[in-house]
C-alpha cells in the first residue's frame, strides 16, 4: 500500500496531481482543501495517501493533513459513498466544519456541496456519528493544557467514547487535575459504568 507519497509537483489539474518521485510519475487525486494548498510547480510535496484498488482502476487519493486523510477514510466506509463524493465533502468543508456539522447534526452545510441531497446528508450526519476524532492539535487550535477537561474528553473520544460518556465522565474528574491523572480517573469511572 502506498501511504506516503513525497516528490517534485509536475502538474496541477484540479483534482488531480501529477508528483515525480524518483523518476515515476504518480497521479494522485486531493480535495480542494489540499490542492489550495499545494506549492508552485517544479517545487517539492508531501502528501499522505490512501491506494485504491479495484477490478477496473487503481487510484491514489492525497491529503495535506491526517485528519483529511481519516475523515476521508470513515467518508468511504459509508455504503454508497464512493471516493468522488468523500472528496467532494472534502473539498466543500474543513474536517473541523465536518466534524461540527457531524456534532450538531446538521445537515445545511452539507446539502451545500454538490452531489449531496438532503437524505445523502441526513446519512453521512447519521453513520459518521461518533466516528470521527476530535482535532489533532495544529496552528488554529487553541494551546494543548488551555483547557484540560477539553483535552480529557478528546482523548476519551480517540479511545472509542462517544462524546456524551467523555463529557460525563470529564465532570466527574477534580478541577485542576493533570491531563494523564485526569484521563486515567476518568476511564476508570467508564469502567464502573
Amino acid at each position: 500500500m502506498i501511504g506516503r507519497l513525497a516528490g517534485r509537483l509536475l502538474e496541477k489539474h484540479p483534482p488531480t496531481l501529477l508528483i515525480d518521485v524518483n523518476g515515476v510519475g504518480y497521479e494522485v487525486d486531493v480535495p480542494m482543501s489540499t490542492f489550495y494548498n499545494l506549492p508552485a510547480v517544479g517545487e517539492t510535496v508531501v502528501l499522505l495517501t490512501h491506494f485504491v484498488v479495484r477490478e477496473d482502476a487503481q487510484q491514489l487519493y492525497g491529503f495535506a493533513t491526517a485528519a483529511e486523510r481519516q475523515a476521508f477514510r470513515e467518508l468511504i466506509r459509508i455504503a454508497g459513498i464512493g471516493a468522488r463524493t468523500a472528496l467532494a465533502v472534502l473539498s466543500g468543508l474543513s474536517v473541523e466544519e465536518l466534524r461540527q456539522s457531524v456534532a450538531q447534526q446538521e445537515s445545511g452545510r452539507l446539502t451545500q456541496i454538490p452531489g449531496i441531497g438532503k437524505k445523502t446528508a441526513e446519512r453521512l450526519l447519521l453513520e459518521l456519528k461518533g466516528r470521527l476524532a476530535p482535532a489533532l492539535p495544529d496552528s488554529n487550535a487553541p494551546a494543548a493544557g488551555a483547557d484540560p477537561a477539553a483535552d480529557i474528553a478528546r482523548a476519551l473520544v480517540a479511545l472509542g467514547y462517544s462524546e456524551k460518556e467523555a463529557l460525563a465522565a470529564t465532570r466527574l474528574v477534580p478541577p485542576g487535575t493533570a491531563i494523564t491523572d485526569g484521563i486515567r480517573l476518568a476511564l476508570k469511572s467508564l469502567a464502573r459504568s
